[in-house]
């Protein structure tokens, strides 16, 4: 069992990261609430863009959502022509998602948004700390990584 001061700071952990998402998607929200969607359609469009035109069964393992959770959002997406089917070049039955035009000038205000508030926190805070939420992140993240099948984005 934990001493309560242990248990105190381990609170704080998780309200510090609670709020600390809160505002990393704060502004990019607002952005998405103008058009009438919502931090869904921000996963599905920033992962479409870092995949490189994913299958649906990809973009599926990597967002870790069944068929039913990304079908309304992914229509809304389609129906904005933010988001488009293409053909798979070997295999004309594998349908691929990729973004439009209009598709890639929003994930890159929204991605741009969020750049400039890591580098600005990672400059405050320095390259130690900066490390030190990567490593932690990292740790926090791999089982999630490792069900998407060992895939971040366009990192691997």
């Amino acid at each position: 069992m934990l001493d309560p001061k242990r248990t105190a700071e381990l609170h704080a952990a998780i309200e510090l990261m609670f709020f600390g998402y809160r505002a990393m998607v704060a502004r990019a929200d607002r952005l998405l609430e103008a058009r009438g969607l919502t931090r869904v359609h921000h996963r599905i469009v920033y992962f479409v863009a870092r995949l490189r035109e994913p299958r649906v069964n990809e973009l599926l393992r990597v967002l870790g959502v069944t068929k039913q959770a990304l079908n309304g959002p992914l229509r809304d997406l389609y129906v904005q022509q933010l988001v488009t089917f293409v053909r798979d070049g070997k295999d004309a039955r594998v349908k691929r998602l990729s973004l439009t035009p209009a598709g890639r000038r929003l994930e890159g205000r929204l991605s741009a948004l969020q750049r400039q508030q890591f580098a600005a926190i990672f400059a405050a805070a320095g390259a130690d700390s900066e490390q030190g939420w990567r490593d932690s992140m990292q740790l926090l993240a791999a089982p999630e990584i490792a069900r998407a099948g060992g895939r971040m984005g366009g990192i691997e």
